[in-house]
């Protein structure tokens, strides 16, 4: 249930740009989310167009761009995906490695639409 508090988040950056941007309508929402948060994007979509509803933002587009889980080898260097060999460096085969991908959770980019039907791109 924790999407709802994350997808909250969303909106709530999402109608912030709106306003700084001085546009009338959300029209994309571009998020990353890490394979290993927990968050599990048909929730957040179904959510999104619950709590969107009535506001600026309730036809905006999601687009979700899902982060795999990647590490960094501590004793070569390798990095790698780490649903392709567990948490073992296939160059070396240390077991010792550090996370580098999958925890991120971030809205990448807000697009905003003026009165006009122009665009533009938030980061």
């Amino acid at each position: 249930m924790h999407e709802l508090a994350v997808t909250q988040g969303i909106l709530d950056i999402a109608l912030g740009s709106l306003e700084e941007a001085g546009g009338h309508r959300v029209g994309r929402i571009d998020l990353a989310i890490g394979e290993m948060t927990g968050v599990v994007e048909e929730c957040v979509r179904f959510y999104f167009g619950v709590i969107s509803r009535g506001t600026p933002a309730e036809d905006a587009e999601l687009s979700v761009r899902v982060v795999p889980t990647s590490a960094r080898c501590q004793s070569c260097g390798e990095t790698f995906l780490v649903r392709e060999c567990g948490w073992v460096c296939p160059r070396c085969a240390s077991a010792c490695s550090d996370l580098t991908g999958g925890k991120e959770l971030i809205v990448e980019s807000i697009e905003v639409r003026d009165g006009s039907q122009g665009t533009q791109r938030h980061p």
